[in-house]
């Protein structure tokens, strides 16, 4: 088998001199994967996958999406030889696919567009959601999160499979958008924590500032209870932050 020659520029991240072998490794491994983030290897993410083949953990020939192509290029890096094939334990070299919602059948229950790793499904609760074609990487992983079988895949490479239905700029955007999707993701509960803080402190300053209409349908002591529930959890929540800063 002749090796497929290195990935294009644009795909090659820029390290710092005072990285080291290891971790430069790890970020070649990375380059030369498809970034569709689908765990077919086995692994959370394609730079979890790059982590392992640089420690020995991992094979080289266990990423489906990236085809014998990506095997070849894996090889090229670590200098395995022979290259193995693929390994079919984590499933074939398939055609590119894309994502596709049935609006019909679509309820609005946003568990796709939590299982999306690249963010492409776009909707809102109980509102029939949408698939950006151009974002989507086929990684299958919205489909078992549908509870009404809605979504389907469409072979859009016809019988070009691997990196060769592929491309090095599509994967570096991918990577980018996963990238994103991880802060966004990281972001996410402090956000809500402080939406939740906001909400609280707004309803404490309701009941303190217009006690008349609060004790219309409550007593007094119900009142104060809710006020010193309200305050005591405000009290606990800026403790926590206070502790984290």
């Amino acid at each position: 088998m002749t090796l497929p020659t290195p990935l294009p520029a644009p795909v090659q991240p820029e390290l710092g001199a005072a990285a080291g072998p290891q971790l430069r490794l790890i970020e070649r491994l990375n380059a030369a994967l498809p970034q569709t983030q689908c765990t077919r290897c086995g692994y959370p993410d394609c730079h979890s996958y790059a982590q392992a083949i640089a420690r020995g953990e991992a094979a080289i020939n266990q990423c489906p999406p990236g085809g014998a192509v990506g095997v070849g290029r894996l090889a090229a890096i670590t200098g395995v030889n022979p290259v193995p094939a693929l390994s079919a334990e984590h499933g074939l070299e398939a055609p590119r696919l894309l994502a596709v919602i049935d609006e019909d059948w679509c309820i609005g229950c946003t568990l796709c567009i939590k299982a999306c790793p690249v963010d492409c499904i776009v909707g809102a609760p109980k509102a029939m959601h949408l698939i950006v074609a151009e974002q989507c990487t086929g990684c299958e992983l919205c489909l078992p999160a549908c509870p009404v079988d809605c979504i389907s895949l469409l072979n859009i490479s016809g019988e070009q499979t691997g990196w060769d239905a592929w491309s090095p700029l599509l994967a570096d955007q991918a990577r980018q958008r996963y990238e994103f999707h991880q802060i966004r993701t990281a972001r996410a509960p402090a956000e809500n924590e402080a939406r939740l803080l906001l909400k609280a402190q707004h309803k404490l300053e309701g009941l303190s500032s217009n006690p008349a209409e609060v004790t219309k349908n409550a007593e007094p002591d119900e009142v104060a209870r809710k006020k010193a529930t309200i305050a005591a959890a405000l009290a606990r929540a800026r403790a926590k932050r206070e502790a984290q800063a």
